[in-house]
């Protein structure tokens, strides 16, 4: 296995046992060898699944503000297998992970459910050692990166469909007002009204105006009767 204290350095966090570390490494084909009598991971993924999601969803709830079937989907979008695996990518987790002979020549250091439950894994190791916060600070930065990437992937521009519905009749004037403002300077919350001749038909609010200005297009368009 790869140097532990560079894993370290990448986790952006030190152990003070450990042990749990390497504990968090194991896969069961390992274990399984004999070797040391090595406890494998799967109850550490087993916990660390709980911990991503209490995160993934305290944070969505304090800074979306969808519907309950939205953040769902959103939150199975970030702790998925496919994601999780991702995140494990980019921590290079696949060089420090303990494999048995026949798993490691088939590819288990890049097999993605491998990969997922080493970090939901290596999250437990670090709640165990240095409490929640110290598992939100190192999780958190991969899951606000993701979503980032889902909003991306399945960004709608509600203000041009508007645009181009409205078009259809020349007279009419669609415009967009800000109407309040709330919030210390790293989260601000921006409030926009979008008017049709003067009559408010939708509302938003979010992070920037931008996204403000999208939510409420996209509420006047629900209630024009055009769903997402």
């Amino acid at each position: 296995m790869a140097d532990k204290q560079e894993l370290m350095k990448a986790l952006g966090y030190h152990f003070q046992n450990d042990a749990l570390l390497t504990e968090a490494l194991t896969h069961s084909s390992y274990a399984n060898e004999g070797r040391q009598h090595r406890q494998s991971n799967e109850r550490l993924e087993f916990l660390g699944d709980s911990i991503l999601g209490m995160i993934a969803a305290t944070y969505l709830f304090s800074h979306d503000k969808r519907q309950e079937g939205d953040l769902t989907k959103l939150r199975a979008s970030i702790v998925c297998e496919q994601a999780l695996a991702s995140y494990s990518k980019k921590l290079m987790l696949g060089d420090y992970l303990l494999l048995g002979k026949g798993e490691r020549q088939n590819g288990g250091a890049s097999r993605p459910s491998i990969l997922a439950d080493a970090f939901e894994a290596v999250l437990a190791a670090i709640y165990l050692d240095g409490g929640m916060e110290a598992a939100r600070d190192f999780a958190l930065p991969y899951l606000i990166k993701e979503i980032g990437a889902q909003r991306r992937r399945h960004f709608k521009d509600y203000k041009t469909q508007l645009q181009e519905i409205v078009q259809q009749t020349p007279e009419e004037i669609v415009e967009y007002v800000l109407v309040g403002e709330s919030g210390p300077d790293h989260n601000k919350r921006f409030t926009v009204e979008v008017h049709l001749n003067s009559n408010v038909i939708g509302r938003g609010i979010g992070h920037s105006k931008k996204e403000a200005e999208q939510l409420a297009a996209r509420e006047a368009l629900k209630l024009m009767g055009y769903d997402d």
